[in-house]
């Protein structure tokens, strides 16, 4: 459903583009635009066209609004205070677990296995 819509409104988009770009330069600005005569000169032809892209404007808020509320209809709401697991009290001296759910147990293993509390600098020969 959401691939249809899109698809429309894509199509929208560019007949919409293709449509502003006729309409006549009112300002002229720059000196383009605008000539004595041609192809786009009636008064008829400029309230189609003006007509024609308040139309396409009001179907591209449109499909705009349906393709949002698309978008949330899948959402499910979530909250950070009632996911997460509740921390275990640590005892006054012992190392905080480390940030991101590492293994603490992992971490306390390797200190009281001896490995260095501080990072060796390699020795030259």
């Amino acid at each position: 459903m959401q691939h249809v819509i899109i698809v429309i409104h894509l199509m929208l988009v560019l007949a919409l583009i293709g449509v502003v770009l006729l309409q006549r330069s009112e300002g002229g600005g720059l000196g383009i635009g605008g000539g004595g005569g041609g192809f786009m000169s009636s008064r008829g032809t400029a309230n189609v066209l003006t007509r024609a892209t308040a139309i396409l404007a009001g179907l591209f808020f449109v499909t705009s609004l349906i393709l949002s509320i698309l978008a949330g209809a899948n959402r499910a709401p979530t909250s950070i205070l009632q996911g997460g697991t509740p921390a275990a009290p640590t005892a006054p001296g012992a190392p905080a677990p480390p940030l991101g759910g590492g293994d603490a147990g992992g971490l306390l293993r390797q200190l009281q296995q001896g490995a260095p509390s501080e990072p060796q600098v390699p020795q030259s020969r």
